[in-house]
């Protein structure tokens, strides 16, 4: 499989200044890690006239060289680079605070990404990247400065200088002979485009047009420190994800097994699920069980294939007890992967029985549920489809979350190989314009809990392709009358129409649960009749009308 091979090189001067407040670095791993998460270039220029510039900018380049790779694979690099740049300016604003020699220490920062086929640029302040190729120099970024004359070199965006940062994100396909060049003020203030462009033109590696770059600008008298970082792109793969996707097109489809049929060593137990596009079959692996997931034999276009593929690499992600582990079988010669097995029955199974869910247990599954949910969000996976079918409850009490088979990350989102939900616990905005998210996730939590305790739904049973009519969720103790307030509140809450009368993120909703009737949420207000109910307030208002005719009419003929 071909890696992403780049030459990168910077040169950074001092120039006229007295001390270099630029700082530069670069990251690059390599297996499994480039694939996951690219290379990463940064540079960044402190804000002169700041004894600290320097420390501002060093502490911006190294801390996003950490961070970045600590964050999960399935968060986007946008998301990566907001929350990382979005704590370092935290600490740098409380540094400035507590300390008066701190004081408006401040910098710029311009970051890329070269992963895959792909590249990322995540940016704040006025050091620039630009793009060269074919010999064309684009500019990727914006100057974030005041556009005044007056104020051109007053920065009005940058890492420490307010309490709201706003990064710039721009991305795009990666070409092979392609360059990106990232350069403080020094340099590109001095050079301009056309002086960047010749240098460009005139060095071939990465190496001297870096060198080039700044000891131009030094020469003609730049009075800033002067900083360039070169990446010569060589050689660009196809993406990690692809690269599974065009292995998984090379393997057949297994054909429909059934009981004691065999398939690359492992024997099938039971035939666990059949849908429309997917088997699921209970194995032997040795002396393990597991379960093994694949298409049916006439499902193998591709967008099925990158659907089941997409779902292997999700659930490799989700490494947690409360979700199925993807198990490895070098022995694979079809397409299917491999998974945990865990004892118990889902929660829909036991509904189907008779079981009554009593208001201990249903705040139990709730807690365990939610955390599950959340550390989903966490990894910037929305699940896209809770219900009772997804949920497993085991012997000892545990749940185990399943299918992620129409999850989606903010890194990758493909095709779906079924329409993603189930339409009685999709939030109402999904029936429109709206996308799912962690909130249409928590929607469904809720709608999950009120089906255990009432065996209703919160708006009453959806149909597929049914386009349903939203007007206030029917309280739970309409259908059983010993669910205690501080649920029925909280339930209202999770299962409420609009998406900003619910509960933001699971730690919320979870907190929510745990405090109970000790500490219960304020009750919504009483929602008038004319908003619950505008027809029944309509046939009252008639009703009312007609008997005042009445009367009058009857008062009149006694006149």
């Amino acid at each position: 499989m071909r890696q992403l091979q780049i030459d990168v090189a910077h040169s950074t001067l001092v120039g006229l200044r007295s001390r270099n407040e630029d700082y530069v670095g670069a990251a690059t791993p390599e297996g499994d890690e480039l694939d996951a998460k690219g290379m990463l270039l940064a540079v960044a220029d402190g804000v002169g006239g700041h004894a600290q510039g320097r420390e501002a900018a060093e502490y911006a380049v190294r801390n996003l060289l950490n961070d970045y790779f600590a964050t999960p694979d399935t968060w986007s690099v946008a998301k990566s680079f907001d929350t990382v740049l979005t704590a370092a300016n935290r600490w740098l604003l409380a540094t400035a605070r507590k300390n008066r020699e701190y004081a408006g220490m401040a910098t710029t920062l311009t970051a890329l990404v070269l992963r895959g086929s792909r590249y990322y640029v995540g940016h704040v302040g006025d050091s620039r990247a630009y793009l060269w190729r074919d010999g064309v120099l684009t500019q990727l970024t914006e100057d974030h400065t005041w556009p005044h004359p007056e104020l051109s070199n007053v920065l009005r965006r940058a890492l420490g200088l307010d309490e709201h940062l706003v990064i710039d994100h721009a991305a795009g396909e990666l070409t092979a002979g392609d360059r990106f060049v990232l350069l403080t003020d020094g340099v590109w203030g001095t050079l301009r485009d056309a002086g960047i462009n010749e240098l460009l033109v005139r060095h071939a590696t990465a190496e001297a047009a870096a060198n080039a770059l700044a000891l131009e600008a030094v020469r003609r008298g730049a009075n800033d420190n002067c900083t360039a970082l070169v990446a010569h792109v060589i050689k660009v793969p196809q993406s990690n994800l692809r690269d599974r996707l065009d292995g998984a097109q090379k393997l057949p489809l297994p054909p429909q097994l059934k009981v004691g049929d065999q398939i690359d060593g492992l024997r099938v137990l039971d035939v666990l699920h059949e849908s429309r596009m997917t088997l699921l079959y209970k194995v032997a692996q040795g002396s393990e069980t597991r379960v093994l997931k694949t298409l049916r034999p006439e499902a193998g276009d591709a967008e099925s294939i990158a659907a089941l593929v997409y779902e292997e690499w999700l659930a490799r992600r989700a490494v947690a007890p409360c979700f199925p582990q993807v198990v490895s079988h070098p022995a694979r010669s079809c397409l299917y992967y491999l998974m945990t097995w865990h004892e118990g029955e889902s929660l829909k199974a036991r509904l189907s029985r008779g079981h009554r869910f009593d208001v201990d247990e249903v705040a139990a599954i709730g807690l365990r549920l939610l955390k599950a949910v959340g550390l989903l969000h966490r990894l910037g996976i929305v699940h896209r489809d809770i219900k009772p079918d997804n949920i497993q409850l085991g012997v000892q009490g545990q749940i185990t979350v399943l299918d992620l088979g129409v999850a989606a990350s903010d890194g990758d989102r493909l095709s779906e190989i079924n329409n993603p939900g189930t339409p009685s616990y999709m939030a109402p905005e999904l029936f429109t314009d709206g996308t799912a998210n962690e909130g249409s996730d928590l929607y469904s939590c809720g709608v999950t809990l009120y089906e255990l305790l009432t065996r209703k739904y919160p708006y009453g049973e959806i149909e597929p392709f049914q386009t349903p009519r939203f007007a206030q969720p029917t309280p739970p103790t309409r259908y059983r009358r010993d669910i205690p307030e501080w649920l029925e509140t909280i339930l209202l809450k999770a299962c409420a129409r609009e998406p900003a009368d619910r509960f933001e993120t699971a730690e919320e909703f979870v907190l929510a649960l745990e405090r109970g009737a000790y500490r219960p949420l304020t009750s919504a207000r009483r929602i008038p009749l004319a908003a619950r109910n505008p027809s029944l307030t309509l046939k009252i208002i008639l009703g009312i009308s007609l008997m005042l005719n009445l009367v009058l009419a009857f008062w009149l003929s006694r006149q």
